[in-house]
């Protein structure tokens, strides 16, 4: 699932492409796609589009008086569509714009096609009012922005609830942005075991995990911005994650993993747990 390097980066490319655009139409291709009922998408036809922003693992689309906020879950995309099939593989909803004259004279009418491959069908688009944002479901829901959280501030949210560090990462309520991946590339980073809880991590665990965030994140969204289109999930750069086998870039130790139904915690015994080898998560002593 795309994160917040690569949705920051993916939405700075769209905002450069179609910000100013008049928007012509909002065409949802099945009765998923849309998650709201009302504000109706047509407040914003006629109207330019006046950013494309991102919170957390949301693209926003901003207009006024009302705003598209788009999850593109697993397997979503939002692109550049220039050839306007009717039916587009995998389409979900597409965004039309009125058409502009290119700098070669030619008419340009590329709209924005928003896709998900596979059969879930979760990705999706909410209507909201655009002075509301922050305030309405979807983004209501999102704890702070992880990129930049001030130490003493994930401290006080350390403090507040006791989990074990990677599931806060991932935890959108308490901090938004992360995913699978980050999670296992920022404990790796701050030297922690990803199952090392959040109260005993204290003020100094925060603070080693809020500069990991940080490092982690600047890293992601260096490579996801010398990109022309949003990576899939193989090509980002990891020093841990989905590495099970491999030497750890840091030790030179083997990475291994802890499996579960839907992800894989992956880490370095040698960086993390003080050499301590968790063998699965159903027979290992996790590391506190």
């Amino acid at each position: 699932m795309p994160e917040m390097p690569d949705i920051e980066a993916h939405a700075e490319r769209l905002d450069r492409q179609f910000s100013g655009r008049v928007l012509n139409g909002f065409a949802p291709f099945n009765f998923t796609a849309l998650k709201t009922a009302v504000p109706a998408p047509d407040a914003a036809y006629g109207l330019p589009l006046l950013s494309v922003g991102r919170r957390g693992k949301y693209l926003i689309l901003r207009f006024e008086p009302i705003s598209f906020v788009i999850h593109l879950m697993q397997g979503g995309r939002l692109l550049a569509d220039t050839k306007l099939s009717a039916k587009p593989r995998g389409g979900q909803a597409r965004f039309s714009f009125e058409p502009i004259e290119r700098d070669d004279g030619g008419i340009d009418e590329t709209a924005l096609l928003l896709t998900e491959q596979g059969k879930e069908r979760r990705a999706g688009v909410w209507c909201v009012p655009s002075a509301d944002l922050e305030s309405t479901l979807p983004l209501a829901k999102l704890g702070p922005e992880a990129a930049g959280i001030d130490p003493a501030d994930l401290a006080e949210l350390f403090a507040a609830k006791s989990m074990r560090v990677h599931g806060f990462l991932r935890h959108q309520a308490m901090v938004a942005g992360i995913g699978r991946r980050l999670s296992n590339e920022i404990c790796h980073a701050a030297q922690i075991s990803p199952f090392a809880t959040t109260k005993q991590l204290g003020a100094s665990g925060a603070a080693k995990v809020a500069a990991a965030i940080d490092h982690c994140v600047a890293d992601g969204l260096a490579y996801e911005r010398t990109r022309g289109d949003m990576s899939s999930s193989k090509d980002r750069p990891s020093a841990v994650h989905s590495r099970t086998g491999g030497a750890c870039p840091v030790c030179s130790d083997t990475i291994r993993d802890v499996k579960y139904s839907s992800y894989t915690v992956n880490y370095c015994a040698t960086c993390q747990t003080g050499g301590k080898v968790l063998a699965d998560n159903t027979t290992s002593k996790f590391l506190k």
